[in-house]
């Protein structure tokens, strides 16, 4: 009989990579999962029109999964930690949506954090990761640890394992990377899992971690369990594994929705010369051709019939929906929001009000494109001013 593992792994079709990664989940069961991906600040509003939008139109409520990256992870972490505070109706449509998710967002969007927590990384005791793990904690999260978020829907932060190579997931049951291990229940700060989950190289990472080598599930890794990727865990940003924030919902569920807010890489006809330039132009051909690739996997696999779902991204234009009542979203001024820098500085009030009409607008055409037809339009963006 063939190994089911085997069979998936060698699907040359699959949007992640063609390991077994000792998931125990052979083929994907019925549920939906969401995958909000990095950009920071950019990503972070972007997603959050997105979700606005799922939930006037009841999908938020029945989300199984929510799986981020960097900027996607601020939004998301706020999510699971707000849910029970939602007050969700009878029709599965949270009505305090936005005093506890969208209000919080948008105080974080008004302050400039990066340059503070760079300088004092550089300047005082504690690493540049640490002080980020602090300013989340001051400004969004307070001391609430993984065992805050919800059961369900399951949140799951996602960033690198420089030293392994894989990814390392945190969430309310475990801590995991699948070749390290697990630690079950961890009771470790959301702050610093968001602030891992965001720890852009160079400048914002690493995030270092000491664990017990006792705390881990014996024999739940397969090939690294053992001192010093057990008890010094050094970690980056989850986007650059995985800049979609998709592998942990894509093994497990049938039905994926994909926020894509990831910036556009500008041509540059003479690149600097300078290694520091080069390294800098490498990492964002790199980053833009791994992410067109997974968006080309997710979407070939909409067509074939494989998964259902929905992507949409900052980059999308509205008009190839072909939606005559889709909101009007002209295609010059939302490109203008692709191209605002993946930094955690501070944005005006207009620019946070376009990036989350932008968001809940193209999310609305994709899900009313693809995954219910029977959606009635929205009457008006949710902000003032449109797109601009």
């Amino acid at each position: 009989m063939t190994d089911p593992r085997r069979t998936r792994s060698s699907d040359a079709a699959a949007p992640v990579e063609a390991l077994d990664t000792g998931s125990v989940h052979d083929r994907p069961e019925a549920g939906i999962a969401l995958c909000l991906s990095g950009g920071g600040y950019r990503a972070m509003l972007f997603h959050l029109g997105a979700l606005w939008r799922l939930n006037d139109a009841g999908f938020l409520a029945r989300l199984d999964r929510i799986s981020s990256v960097s900027g996607g992870s601020i939004t998301a972490a706020l999510l699971g930690l707000q849910w029970s505070r939602l007050a969700f109706d009878a029709a599965g449509v949270a009505t305090r949506f936005d005093a506890e998710v969208v209000q919080p967002i948008r105080a974080l969007a008004d302050r400039t954090i990066d340059v503070g927590v760079v300088l004092k990384g550089l300047l005082l005791p504690r690493s540049i990761n640490r002080w980020l793990a602090r300013a989340y904690r001051k400004r969004l999260y307070g001391r609430a640890t993984l065992q805050a978020l919800p059961e369900r829907p399951r949140f799951v932060i996602n960033a690198t394992n420089l030293q392994s190579g894989a990814l390392w997931r945190f969430m309310r049951p475990y801590l995991r990377d699948w070749r390290v291990g697990e630690i079950p229940h961890p009771v470790l700060e959301v702050a610093a899992a968001v602030a891992a989950s965001s720890a852009f190289p160079p400048l914002l990472s690493p995030a270092t971690f000491r664990f017990a080598a006792a705390a881990y599930t014996p024999g739940s890794g397969a090939d690294l369990q053992m001192e010093p990727y057990t008890t010094h865990v050094m970690l980056a940003d989850g986007g650059v594994y995985d800049n979609l924030g998709l592998e942990t919902a894509w093994k497990r569920y049938q039905t994926i929705f994909v926020s894509d807010a990831g910036g556009q890489m500008q041509p540059a006809p003479a690149p600097w010369r300078n290694w520091i330039s080069q390294i800098v132009r490498v990492l964002e051909v790199v980053d833009s051709q791994v992410r067109n690739l997974r968006k080309r996997q997710v979407i070939g696999s909409f067509e074939r019939g494989d998964r259902s779902g929905a992507y949409w991204g900052i980059r999308t234009d509205i008009a190839h929906y072909g939606l005559p009542d889709a909101l009007p979203c002209a295609p010059e001024r939302t490109l203008e929001l692709a191209q605002v820098a993946t930094r955690l500085r501070r944005l005006d009030r207009g620019l946070q009000d376009r990036l989350i009409n932008w968001g809940y607008a193209v999310c609305d055409a994709a899900l009313r494109k693809h995954v219910d037809p029977t959606l009635s339009a929205p009457r008006d963006f949710p902000c003032r001013g449109g797109v601009g």
